[in-house]
């Protein structure tokens, strides 16, 4: 029985430039390097299943690459499938639930947030608060950004005192030890 290849992928010149031009890439996602390769491959008359091999994918894969690219051109190179990957593991509400609890402070007294006092006051694991906390650069471990103003209040504030002409410097003082140049 003879092998079936599938016929060369008909490619234009401008969508071949362009395929050629994200294979050479550094700095495309190398999901979209790999496939621009094998479509540059398929468009030569390449079989699929040498395709693969050069690839290191399964030959159903440079099928379905072969089949985006022919519905949606180049634009449709390194795009992932809609409903593939991994799918959201925490439950509708719960990262919005963190972001608001972590700008409050906890009602054991303490100054912040740790991951581990979110993670069991909202029901999740530490690595996923940690991850939320990340994703919007927030770090509740920072006392500064948490603390009371009525705190403030009740601490003495530094005082600028300057020194004799002769060094021309300041220099602060916090209660009553002073700062010599």
């Amino acid at each position: 029985m003879p092998i079936l290849t599938a016929p060369a992928l008909p490619v234009s010149a401008e969508q071949r430039a362009e395929l050629r031009r994200m294979a050479r890439s550094t700095l495309l996602p190398h999901r979209k390097v790999v496939q621009a390769r094998a479509l540059l491959m398929a468009a030569d008359g390449m079989a699929n299943q040498q395709i693969a091999r050069r690839c290191e994918v399964d030959s159903d894969t440079v099928r379905r690459w072969r089949d985006r690219f022919v519905h949606g051109g180049p634009g449709g190179v390194g795009v992932i499938a809609k409903g593939r990957g991994r799918k959201p593991s925490l439950p509708a509400g719960t990262v919005a639930e963190v972001l608001r609890l972590t700008h409050e402070r906890p009602a054991d007294g303490s100054t912040h947030w740790s991951t581990r006092s979110m993670a069991a006051r909202v029901g999740i694991g530490k690595d996923a608060v940690a991850r939320i906390w990340a994703d919007h650069g927030l770090k509740p471990w920072r006392v500064a950004a948490v603390v009371d103003f009525r705190d403030h209040l009740t601490r003495r504030r530094p005082t600028a005192l300057r020194l004799p002409q002769v060094t021309g410097t300041t220099c602060w003082s916090f209660a009553q030890s002073v700062c010599a140049a």
